[in-house]
């Protein structure tokens, strides 16, 4: 290798280091208003200023990126394919700055199944008229931690025996297992399952995020477990036979497909609740998203 292609790298590097967004920023509004003197009137800054910038973001590219006469300002081939990657870059950044400023003014509540089922609709509601002011939004993630461990959340629902040692939790509430079923399927003609009958079945288990397992059931037989992936594929699966599902209560109120029924179990040991949060930087509400969530669990009043 020669001197000038191990020196390559490190020239483009320092290159770099030296572009600004504030000369991306100019140089972007120059080719928009259509010249300097524009520009500068739409920045709030002197034409020099504007000038200084731009010409310091051809320096540090090492291309002419404005053809310039005396009436006109327009970019070069170079500066046409700068000005792309400068707009796409300046959106970054402002997206960037508004999610980071908009954090506690939005909470993101994840769950890799089924939120709150039917208590989804009066939790939304009730913390819209205490909390006006922030926004509550539910997001999906097919992952055991439904978004937290990955950063897509700022606190998580987790049902079932999922390892919380990692982060800090709140226990809100149980729900009851219900045992899903294809309209065809014998049972389906029947209210009420017994826990123990669903050994002699094939049960279909998300093993990424669900709540049902084989060591569930003590001693022996247990039933014959299948793998599925998400909601969408472990339904589909139950509707055309292929076996039968047990989920927790939320699942069979927030969905509802043709082809499925959902019947309750009976002696079935119940699924907890926890909200998940992250240690390090919980959102400033948390604490009252956990209190709102025991409330409607716990508390008398669940139709408000």
């Amino acid at each position: 290798m020669t001197s000038r292609e191990s020196d390559a790298p490190r020239s483009r590097e320092s290159r770099a280091e030296r572009v600004e967004l504030r000369h991306l920023r100019h140089f972007v509004t120059v080719v928009d208003a259509g010249g300097f003197t524009a520009a500068a009137e739409r920045l709030f800054v002197s034409q020099a200023a504007v000038s200084r910038n731009v010409r310091a973001l051809e320096e540090a590219i090492g291309v002419r990126l404005l053809a310039r006469t005396s009436r006109t300002v327009r970019p070069t081939a170079a500066g046409v394919r700068v000005l792309m990657r400068a707009r796409t870059t300046l959106a970054a950044v402002d997206e960037l700055v508004h999610e980071a400023a908009a954090g506690e003014s939005t909470i993101l509540l994840g769950h890799a199944w089924a939120s709150f089922g039917a208590r989804t609709p009066v939790f939304q509601r009730r913390w819209r008229a205490e909390h006006p002011d922030t926004a509550l939004r539910f997001v999906h993630h097919h992952v055991p931690s439904g978004g937290l461990a990955e950063g897509l959340c700022d606190i998580s629902i987790v049902r079932g025996d999922t390892d919380l040692r990692a982060w800090p939790h709140a226990l809100v509430g149980h729900e009851q297992r219900a045992a899903v079923m294809s309209t065809d399927d014998p049972w389906a003609r029947r209210r009420v399952i017994r826990w123990d009958e669903l050994r002699t079945r094939r049960l279909l288990v998300d093993r990424v995020a669900g709540t049902t397992h084989a060591g569930l059931w003590e001693g022996e037989p247990k039933p014959e477990v299948a793998p599925s992936g998400g909601i969408d594929d472990w339904l589909a699966l139950i509707a055309a036979g292929e076996g039968i599902g047990v989920s927790a209560e939320a699942t069979a109120a927030q969905y509802r497909r043709d082809g499925i029924v959902y019947r309750t179990i009976r002696d079935a040991p119940p699924i907890p609740v926890h909200l998940v949060w992250r240690a390090d930087d919980a959102h400033p509400l948390t604490p009252a998203v956990v209190a709102l969530a025991i409330d409607l669990y716990y508390g008398a009043d669940r139709s408000s």
